[in-house]
């Protein structure tokens, strides 16, 4: 009885108090982040768990702290970040330039440093489609001459 209690404490779902906090959204291949930042700490969350254990590679945590590093506002500012499709690296490319976007809405002076590293732009690259009569996107079958 007492592990299923101690289960049910683990995946419980951390309530936050975002009613003062600037919204905004990012996008990076299937992915779509909905960001809200606000005045805080520096804790981060994404889909209502602490970001270190969504995001369990430490490249995607840098990846998603880059904007607030950048800025030299990492310990100022709560994140709450709600994000669906995709992969992890798309989902912490979204988180990138949903905080961006959140931060600039938050601070104008801070978009200076955001744009100089081109944090402010959606990277617009996906997939390329499969074309018929190829294996996949440019991969043509294998040619037999004889």
């Amino acid at each position: 009885m007492e592990q299923t209690q101690s289960n049910k404490e683990k995946t419980k779902k951390i309530k936050l108090d975002f009613k003062d906090s600037k919204y905004s959204t990012g996008r990076r291949k299937k992915s779509i982040a909905k960001v809200w930042v606000k005045k805080g700490s520096g804790k981060i969350f994404v889909n209502g768990k602490m970001m270190v254990d969504y995001f369990k590679r430490p490249m995607h945590q840098l990846i998603v702290t880059r904007p607030l590093e950048i800025t030299n506002v990492l310990n100022n500012y709560d994140v709450k970040c709600s994000v669906t499709g995709g992969g992890l690296s798309g989902q912490a490319g979204a988180i990138i330039l949903g905080i961006s976007r959140a931060l600039i809405i938050h601070e104008q002076g801070l978009k200076k440093e955001l744009k100089k590293d081109k944090l402010t732009t959606r990277d617009s690259r996906v997939v390329e489609r499969k074309k018929y009569g190829h294996r996949k996107a440019r991969r043509s079958f294998q040619f037999s001459k004889r």
